[in-house]
Order: C-alpha cells, then structure tokens, then sequence
C-alpha cells in the first residue's frame, strides 16, 4: 500500500522550523566544533568518524572528475560535502536550513571554488537541474512519507541521487523512545527510524522510472545511517 503524503507538507514544514531554531540558536557552536579539526570525545568523537565515513562513501559513489557537472547538496552543513565536490570541478549549490550554518560554510570555503550558497528549502523547483543531488543525514528527522515527497521533488530534475536516513534498528527505535521523555525544551530534532525494506518498496513503487543501485549503513557508536543511491533509468 501507498503511503498518504497528502499531510506530509505540513509535518514537513514544522521539521524544518524545529531543525532551523535548533541549529541557528541551540547547537551552532557545537556543530561548529564536531566538523572542525577540535578535539571531541566520547559520543561526539564518534559521530565525528562516522559522519566522515559516510561522507567518503557518498563521495566514492560520485565522479571522481566533476568537470561540467552540476551538483545539490541538498542540506549541507558546514559545507565539507560541498567543499569536496567543488574540488572535483563541480559546480555545487548548497542548501541548509540553517544560516548560521551557511555561514559558518562560507567561511571554510576556499574561495577559488563554484559553490553557491544558500539558506532555503532543499525540494525548491527554483533551484534547477542537477546531474547529482546529495543529502546526507539531512533527511534523517523526517519519516517515509516525507521522505518520499522529497525524492519525488528531487526525481523531477536530477539523474542521480545519493541521500541517507536512520535505519530502524532496535537502538535507534529505543533512542527515539527515550528522547520523547525530555522536555521539549531540552530535546534536540528527533531522528526518526525508518524500514529500510518499506522506504525501498515505496520508492519502487512511487518513481518507476528509477533504480535503486545501492543501499550502505554506517555504524561508529552513537552513529548510525543508512545511504542508498538511485539513478534515473
């Protein structure tokens, strides 16, 4: 059975208010820390390794030689994704919901490179066609239906795209429990789990004219995400 995305805009909507207020007033200096050369330990060292060995196999999945090619990230951070793929030759827009995080981006950006940078909605038509687009964990705090959406917006104007999002493992589904006993003014963006097998059957199933070429997890302690990469037939 399909999934009803008819009320997906409106949970869309309030994810993306909930993960700007974070990032832009809570967590900005602590993201500016964990993907910087700082010293962390314990749980954030490893979210650091794994955020770097996610981001190396979504890179090894892309061109080595990025010349004439135009490439999303769809929700990128700090910017090291993008950095990376402007030093490929690509031609890189880059997203986030987060200013404070855009700016922290520009500032880290050799400024040799072609990537523009924006604060916006990643689904946004305005933004072009692309050969690649590129989210990872930036979908990871959104559930299937609006994860669905955001690759349909996305299947329109691309030919290949690589995205992550957290897989439904007992731990994840245990952590997602827990967090909802914190006050809200204490909890961070929920990570919602999501079946691997029912996000992949739905995709089969919503955007026919694509193919599902990979699925990875990346397991480091506290993190854990799921890539997969879908190409256009």
């Amino acid at each position: 059975m399909m999934l009803d995305t008819s009320l997906a805009s409106n949970r869309y909507q309030q994810s993306r208010s909930r993960l700007e207020t974070y990032f832009d007033k809570t967590a900005r200096k602590a993201w500016e820390d964990l993907t910087s050369d700082v010293p962390v330990s314990g749980i954030r060292a490893t979210v650091r390794a794994g955020r770097d060995e996610m981001r190396n196999l979504l890179l090894s999945n892309l061109p080595v030689d990025m010349k004439g090619m135009r490439l999303l990230d769809a929700g990128c951070g700090t910017g090291a994704l993008a950095i990376a793929a402007a030093e490929r030759g690509a031609e890189v827009l880059a997203i986030d919901v987060s200013g404070g995080l855009i700016d922290i981006a520009r500032k880290r950006a050799p400024d040799h490179l072609s990537i523009d940078w924006r604060v916006g909605d990643m689904r946004s038509h305005s933004l072009g066609i692309f050969d690649h687009v590129v989210a990872m964990d930036s979908l990871i705090h959104y559930d299937e239906a609006d994860i669905l959406g955001v690759l349909k917006a996305w299947s329109q104007r691309a030919k290949e795209v690589l995205f992550t999002f957290a897989p439904g493992t007992p731990m994840l589904r245990t952590m997602h429990f827990v967090g909802k006993a914190f006050p809200k003014s204490d909890r961070s963006p929920a990570i919602l789990p999501v079946s691997e097998t029912k996000l992949s059957r739905e995709i089969e199933a919503a955007l026919p004219e694509w193919k599902i070429e990979f699925t990875q997890r990346v397991s480091r302690g506290f993190y854990k995400s799921q890539a997969m990469g879908m190409n256009r037939l």
